[in-house]
């Protein structure tokens, strides 16, 4: 656990990307109207769930005003809405929401991190961000790989980042649903409900449930 936290810490004190930072302190500074009297957290955004989970999720990065401004991944936003509620339905998180760090949520045997801990002006941070950030990653998934069962990723640039951490051999395409097996763990790739994918409904509420209930189940032993 020591350990784990201590990974957090240093992420939360990464500055290796200057434009990233600088975006981070900028929104927080400028804030959305619907939060301006809320204190963003405006900066590089830890993992969060179990420290020794079963099922290790990666996305892409957080959002401006949702992991950005809460401190907490996939916390705040409409993205995170639909995670958390597709993990409370397949039974992996203690409350079908996640609004803020003091709100009760609980991921028993979940950890969610992301390829890049800071929020990227437009949602697309460079290759060179996402390789410096990178580090982080491997650090976390050496920390994690103990316990772990099942990796879900969370788009194609998840999946690239979290077959270059756990994979071997060459990475299979991505795609929704797809599965691989490495090294005892089984990779699963999910379309990211971010809200250009659920608004348009290239990601359902069933489709998320059925990549998390596959891991749900994977991570308890059936088949």
């Amino acid at each position: 656990m020591r350990a784990v936290a201590e990974l957090d810490t240093a992420i939360c004190g990464c500055r290796r990307c200057p434009r990233l930072i600088d975006w981070c302190a900028q929104v927080a500074l400028e804030k959305r109207a619907s939060y301006r009297e809320e204190e963003y957290w405006g900066g590089p955004v830890p993992g969060f769930g179990s420290v020794h989970p079963r099922i290790w999720i990666v996305g892409l990065a957080p959002g401006a005003h949702g992991a950005n401004r809460t401190g907490r991944m996939f916390t705040g936003d409409r993205s995170g809405d639909w995670l958390y509620g597709s993990l409370h339905r397949v039974g992996l998180a203690r409350i079908p929401a996640s609004h803020h760090r003091e709100d009760g949520q609980h991921l028993e045997h979940v950890r969610i991190t992301a390829a890049v801990h800071c929020a990227p002006p437009a949602n697309k941070p460079t290759p060179d961000e996402i390789h410096r950030c990178g580090e982080w990653l491997t650090a976390e998934a050496a920390l994690v790989r103990p316990s772990l069962r099942v990796g879900i990723a969370l788009g194609s640039v998840a999946w690239a980042a979290m077959w270059r951490v756990l994979g071997s051999g060459p990475r299979p395409r991505f795609g929704h649903g797809v599965r691989a097996e490495s090294g005892g763990v089984t990779l699963l790739g999910s379309y990211h409900p971010s809200q250009q994918n659920t608004f348009t409904g290239r990601l359902t509420e069933q489709m998320l449930d059925e990549v998390l209930g596959t891991a749900a189940g994977l991570s308890r032993g059936l088949p």
